[in-house]
């Protein structure tokens, strides 16, 4: 089995982050799966709607790439899922969204979720997302680390204090939402979903704290599983029909028109 994460990540500006993700996932993995990353360049590096929906595209973009290069099954790697319906209509294989098979796997674990984000800007984001999967009454706390990806260099580096001190914070953060209620905590990306990515039950008071990375790539494995044993798929009526070959190529030929023209003027 072959898995493309496709991370809104550069990793070229980022390389111990990828590297520490890729060996961890393939760590994880099931005996004969083999996890591929995939970044995005610029990455998503400006926390705003616009951003994630730039990158949103170019990971369509990629992932239509993807599929044509064999591999089973693409994981959309940033937590807020942007562009995850139109992916899974753009191509055939099982897509997995970190946000989506975490908030469903969380709202087993508990009945009030709280979520970590990376920064306050997603608060609204996420909400709507839970709107989305069906869960926004189940999301009842969402608080934001604010801080940039590469506040995590250090820790990915390997330095043991610097993720000791990072999932300080993340309890600091959790405790109130925990006193008010909620029953599982997410952190909500993969930067921070790989952070405590080596910690063993790890909970605020008893609230366990969820791997968005394990779960996302769990989740994946067993898509293609199922998609394998009896072809199962997403509802390709209404709710997500496959995109033509029509629309395709003009959401590629727009894209290849504008590499063209960046190239050009270079």
């Amino acid at each position: 089995m072959r898995i493309c994460w496709q991370s809104f990540i550069d990793g070229a500006s980022n390389p111990d982050y990828m590297a520490k993700l890729s060996a961890y996932l393939n760590e994880i993995a099931s005996p004969g799966t083999e996890v591929v990353l995939r970044g995005i360049s610029p990455p998503d590096r400006d926390f705003s709607r616009l951003s994630e929906f730039r990158c949103a595209i170019q990971a369509i973009d990629q992932s239509i790439d993807a599929e044509a290069e064999g591999f089973d099954a693409i994981v959309l790697g940033h937590f807020q899922d942007p562009g995850l319906m139109e992916l899974k209509s753009a191509v055939g294989i099982p897509v997995t969204g970190v946000g989506e098979a975490s908030l469903h796997f969380a709202a087993q674990l508990g009945r009030q979720i709280g979520l970590i984000t990376l920064d306050q800007t997603f608060r609204h984001l996420h909400h709507e997302q839970a709107d989305l999967y069906g869960l926004g009454a189940r999301v009842t706390h969402v608080a934001g680390l604010n801080v940039a990806p590469g506040y995590f260099a250090d820790a990915f580096r390997g330095d043991r204090g610097a993720s000791e001190r990072m999932i300080s914070t993340l309890r600091e953060i959790a405790a109130p939402m925990v006193a008010a209620g909620c029953d599982v905590i997410v952190p909500a990306g993969v930067l921070p979903g790989l952070l405590i990515s080596g910690e063993s039950g790890l909970c605020v008071d008893h609230a366990p704290v969820l791997n968005c990375v394990a779960v996302a790539l769990l989740q994946a494995e067993m898509q293609v599983k199922l998609h394998e044993l009896n072809a199962l798929s997403p509802n390709r009526g209404a709710f997500c029909g496959r995109a033509g070959a029509q629309a395709i190529a003009d959401f590629r030929g727009l894209l290849a028109k504008h590499r063209t023209e960046k190239d050009g003027s270079q």
